[in-house]
């Protein structure tokens, strides 16, 4: 015969029954764990793998590199500065030497002047380049068969003449034929042909044999009508009288003209140099001189020239210069060019200018 349960049996049981699943259930993750725990240590499971992103058709594939920097403006370069115009010429110019040594001794080749001259231009012209020369001369030379003289002239008074500073050209006036010389028409006959070249303001009268001693005695003209040639050799370095005024003497355009220039008629040697000093006091102008020292020159020796007498009138002409100066000179000027050659140091202008009869 079955023996009846105890109260609270089956409960105890199902205790013991849940028990077990509960030991079970640890038992087996217990496994789990340990089972993982033996691959590895844990970590991170790895991320499913991307999916590529869908292309954007309306963006550029490709992400642009930023854009480069803009470069600065340079500044344009300035255009070289031009040359500042050449102002006046200093006076007295700072190439002048002083005293020169002059003597006649040694030929003179006029190729070689001309190769040591380079600046001087056809027809004996120069102007300096560094400045704007103060004065515009033209240096007129009375000439007859003179040749020798000439080469000297040209070889001494060119460096002079450049180191001075001005704008200057050389005329040789040459007398044609056989006639006694006329030394003031060929001066008048230099003053008008000059002028049709260049817009000469001073002239200077320089006989061929007359060499200056120092290079600060300027051709140029000055306030009253200037005499350079004040203290030559051949009268001891010193003037012959105080009215001289021959040789080499400068007069500007308005003084040449006030005084109508140089009388026509003084066929042969001497007297006019006197007439034109008369003609200057009569309008009223003194003359100026530099020093004694200054003025030194040489004169090239040489015989009385053929058809250059002394004029016997001259005495006569000198004492009646007021009566005449008003109608002998340029406003009665007559002539005839006969040639003009350019050469590379002087311009000489042949003319045929009548005879004392004419």
């Amino acid at each position: 015969m079955k023996e009846p349960s105890l109260p609270g049996t089956s409960l105890q049981r199902a205790c013991r029954l849940l028990v077990a699943f509960c030991v079970l259930h640890l038992s087996a993750t217990l496994l789990y764990y340990l089972a993982g725990s033996a691959l590895g240590p844990p970590g991170r499971p790895e991320p499913p793998p991307r999916r590529p992103p869908v292309a954007n058709l309306s963006l550029p594939l490709s992400r642009p590199p930023p854009p480069a920097a803009r470069p600065r403006p340079q500044p344009r370069p300035r255009p070289p500065l031009a040359s500042p115009a050449p102002g006046s010429c200093p006076e007295p110019s700072p190439l002048l030497v002083g005293a020169l040594h002059v003597e006649f001794s040694q030929p003179v080749n006029l190729e070689e002047v001309a190769r040591i001259n380079p600046e001087v231009k056809a027809g004996g012209r120069f102007a300096p380049k560094d400045c704007i020369a103060l004065q515009k001369v033209a240096i007129i030379i009375p000439f007859r068969n003179r040749e020798e003289h000439l080469k000297y002239w040209l070889y001494y008074l060119h460096p002079i003449l450049q180191r001075q500073q001005l704008d200057y050209g050389v005329y040789v006036i040459n007398q044609d034929g056989e006639e006694e010389f006329n030394r003031a028409k060929l001066l008048n006959i230099g003053f008008a042909e000059a002028l049709k070249e260049y817009d000469y303001d001073c002239f200077v009268f320089s006989d061929v044999d007359l060499i200056p001693m120092d290079d600060r005695n300027t051709y140029k003209c000055y306030s009253q009508p200037r005499h350079l040639s004040v203290s030559m050799d051949k009268f001891g370095f010193r003037l012959p009288y105080n009215q001289y005024f021959g040789g080499v003497s400068a007069l500007s355009k308005e003084q040449f003209t006030k005084i109508n220039g140089f009388p026509n008629n003084y066929w042969g040697w001497g007297g006019e140099d006197d007439d034109i000093y008369n003609r200057l006091v009569f309008k009223g102008m003194g003359i100026s001189r530099p020093d004694a020292i200054i003025g030194k020159c040489r004169m090239i020796r040489h015989s009385r020239d053929r058809k250059n007498e002394p004029n016997p009138e001259r005495f006569d002409r000198i004492a009646h210069t007021r009566e005449t100066m008003s109608s002998d000179g340029l406003n009665t000027l007559s002539y005839k060019v006969l040639r003009t050659d350019k050469y590379p140091l002087y311009t000489k202008i042949t003319v045929d200018i009548g005879s004392p009869n004419s």
